[in-house]
């Protein structure tokens, strides 16, 4: 996958009429072995989630319920990407900056990463970022 952000992952969507399913797995529609599990909900309206970079850590990020927009910057360009549909998902490589915003009533965001959290990984201040992504 390199070190470009994949918009838009299309996840296998099974139509029932009693309700659709979709599904991931690794390697085939996750690019790497997911090793950690994560959601965000209950997010007050006007605020926002991440603020951060990782160093080595991989995410996929899925909207299973409502919307919610991911803000990616590369360190010299920002890219805004809406999730409203939870057969898409972003997979956001490590050294993307990414904060999450415009939460919906309701909203579900599902985070699948490829390492467990380690606070080591984490870039938390968008100068050193920037900096870091230079070195």
């Amino acid at each position: 996958m390199g070190n470009k952000c994949i918009l838009h992952l299309d996840f296998p969507k099974i139509l029932d009429e009693r309700g659709n399913l979709s599904f991931f797995e690794n390697n085939n529609q996750i690019p790497f072995d997911i090793k950690r599990v994560y959601w965000i909900y209950d997010v007050p309206g006007g605020e926002h989630r991440g603020g951060h970079a990782y160093k080595m850590q991989q995410e996929v990020i899925i909207a299973l319920s409502g919307s919610f927009d991911i803000v990616i910057h590369d360190g010299q360009k920002e890219t805004v990407v809406t999730l409203n549909r939870s057969y898409y998902g972003v997979y956001i490589p490590s050294m993307f900056w990414r904060h999450l915003e415009n939460f919906s009533t309701n909203a579900v965001a599902l985070i699948v990463s490829d390492m467990p959290y380690s606070e080591d990984d984490y870039i938390r201040d968008f100068e050193s970022f920037k900096s870091y992504k230079l070195s």
